[in-house]
C-alpha cells in the first residue's frame, strides 16, 4: 500500500503559531456557524476534570485568549489549577489542533476592550448571569436582566470585576490531519525554553 503523508515535518511551518494561523484562516473562510468554537478542559486542584465549549477571541505568539466569568466553574478551576487544554476539531477538513499549557489572566485593559466590543445586551448578561451557580428558575435570571438593564439604562455598562479574559500559554501544540485507514498524521510541537521541538507521533 502506498502511504501518502498529507502533513509532514517538511511541510509544517516551524513556527506553530503561523501553522495554526494558516489552518484557522481556512476554517474561518469555510465555516459560518461558530468557526471559533474550541473545547476547553480544566481541572480542580484535586483532579476533577471538566470540559466545555468556549469561543476563541484572539491568538498570538503569547497564546490563545477566551473570556469568562471568573467565578464560574471554569474560572474557579483555572484559579485553583492553572493547567488547561484546548481541542479544536474541524471535521470539514479532517483536522484537529490540541493545545496544552497554563493560563494567565489578561490585563483589565484587554478585558475592557473586548467587553466594549460586545452588544449591550451581552454586557448586561455578564452582570445578570451568576455563571455556573444553581438558580431557582428562568424567571430569576430574567428578573436580573431587567434589574441590570434598568440600572444601566442611562449610562454605559461597567465591566464587572468578576469577568474577563484568560490566555492559554501553550507548552505543547499538536496538529492532526486525518488519513486513510486511520493512518493519521500527527505533528507535535513541544516548547523547549525559547524554541520548539518538532516530532511526529504515531496515529
Amino acid at each position: 500500500m502506498d502511504v501518502n503523508y498529507i502533513l509532514s515535518e517538511n511541510t509544517v511551518d516551524p513556527d506553530p503559531f503561523i501553522q495554526f494561523g494558516a489552518w484557522y484562516k481556512e476554517r474561518l473562510a469555510s465555516v459560518k456557524l461558530y468557526p471559533d468554537a474550541v473545547s476547553l478542559a480544566t481541572s480542580s486542584k484535586d483532579g476533577h476534570v471538566s470540559v466545555r465549549t468556549v469561543l476563541l477571541k484572539d491568538y498570538s505568539e503569547a497564546g490563545f485568549v477566551f473570556f469568562t466569568n471568573y467565578k464560574s466553574k471554569k474560572g474557579s478551576q483555572l484559579t485553583e489549577n492553572t493547567f488547561a487544554a484546548m481541542l479544536f476539531y474541524w471535521p470539514e477538513s479532517g483536522r484537529q489542533v490540541r493545545i496544552e499549557g497554563h493560563v494567565e489572566k489578561v490585563s483589565r485593559k484587554e478585558s475592557e476592550l473586548y467587553f466594549r466590543s460586545r452588544p449591550r445586551v451581552s454586557q448586561i448578561g455578564t452582570w445578570a448571569s451568576e455563571q455556573s451557580a444553581v438558580i431557582p428558575d428562568r424567571n430569576y435570571l430574567d428578573d436580573r436582566v431587567v434589574f441590570f438593564s434598568n440600572k444601566y439604562s442611562n449610562r454605559k455598562v461597567e465591566l464587572p470585576p468578576h469577568w474577563g479574559g484568560f490566555i492559554l500559554v501553550p507548552e505543547l501544540i499538536e496538529f492532526w490531519q486525518e488519513g486513510e485507514f486511520r493512518l493519521h498524521d500527527r505533528i507535535q510541537f513541544a516548547r523547549k525554553k525559547n524554541s520548539w521541538l518538532i516530532e511526529r507521533l504515531a496515529p
